[in-house]
């Protein structure tokens, strides 16, 4: 019984990583159409803390699922911070 519980709630966090990333994809529609939609400082913080839970989830806590689902949110960060930069430097 406990298999099946813990077999579900990693099923379940798994499916809540790709609902994560497909959050972040009308931030990266606006800031692709040039609409300046993020803030730079927030999402330098989000991709440094992001970074730090990814090393931590590769070398220590060493669980592939959970080491997954932080870096397709690392790279959703870095994907936003990378085109809102973009825009800033297109503007200036």
């Amino acid at each position: 019984m406990e298999k099946y519980f813990i077999l579900a709630i990693t099923f379940a966090y798994s499916i809540g990583g790709l609902v994560t990333f497909a959050g972040f994809f009308p931030t990266m529609k606006d800031l692709w159409k040039g609409k300046p939609s993020a803030n730079v400082h927030t999402y330098i913080i989000w991709s440094i803390t992001t970074f730090l839970t990814s090393l931590y989830a590769i070398f220590v806590v060493k669980d592939l699922v959970f080491s997954l689902v932080i870096n397709l949110q690392l790279a959703a960060c870095l994907i936003v911070l990378i085109l809102r930069l973009r825009l800033k430097l297109k503007r200036t």
